[in-house]
């Protein structure tokens, strides 16, 4: 842990240049915000970054993505990315616990808790929803769609309601695992993204 943490304090300072004026944005999640499979400068925080620079915001966006991570995970490391003093968190998690199979009552309270410990210290948050593959089951994966609409619903959290809109299946826009998204993947996400994000901004 204490080595995972370094690890993650290196990427904060090298994510992007840090002014007096800049104001933090954490890219929380698991592989898929990590960026596994692309170069750093590639993963979507790093593109994040470049359209808010290029659209005047004056963010820093840090990249707190952490491959196989789950929301109980996810709750270990609340108090790091806090210390970050993030204005804006995006929540990307839950789909690895679901890829195990795990019992999405207890997915949904994780999630739940993520986004009241992140409120509770005055930061946005986007959730950023994921869905299964169809050999999980219709109920099963109708279920996991569902708790990120309701989490965000109870929270009042904004919500991008599937972070791999238009992604997801294309073999042009995915590496070779079928999973992770390619650079142009990632180029897609941030431009879906973007309209979710903007309101939660301030020049």
């Amino acid at each position: 842990m204490r080595r995972l943490l370094a690890a993650l304090v290196l990427v904060a300072f090298l994510a992007t240049p840090a002014g007096a004026e800049e104001r933090v944005i954490a890219a929380f999640g698991d592989s898929l915000t990590a960026g596994q499979g692309v170069p750093a400068a590639q993963s979507y925080p790093a593109l994040l970054a470049a359209r808010l620079r290029a659209e005047g915001y004056p963010y820093r966006v840090v990249n707190a993505g952490v491959s196989g991570d789950t929301t109980a995970g996810g709750l270990r490391r609340v108090d790091w990315a806090l210390r970050l003093g993030p204005e804006v968190v995006i929540l990307e998690l839950g789909v690895n616990d679901a890829l195990r199979g795990q019992d999405l009552d207890t997915v949904r309270s994780n999630l739940h808790q993520l986004v009241e410990r992140f409120q509770s210290a005055g930061v946005q948050v986007l959730i950023a929803g994921m869905r299964l593959p169809p050999n999980y089951g219709a109920g099963y994966g109708a279920t996991f769609r569902r708790l990120y609409e309701e989490v965000a619903r109870k929270r009042g959290a904004a919500l991008m309601p599937f972070f791999l809109d238009g992604v997801a299946g294309d073999p042009r826009l995915n590496q070779p695992d079928g999973v992770h998204p390619t650079a142009e993947g990632y180029r897609l996400i941030v431009d879906r993204l973007w309209p979710y994000l903007r309101p939660l901004l301030r020049r």
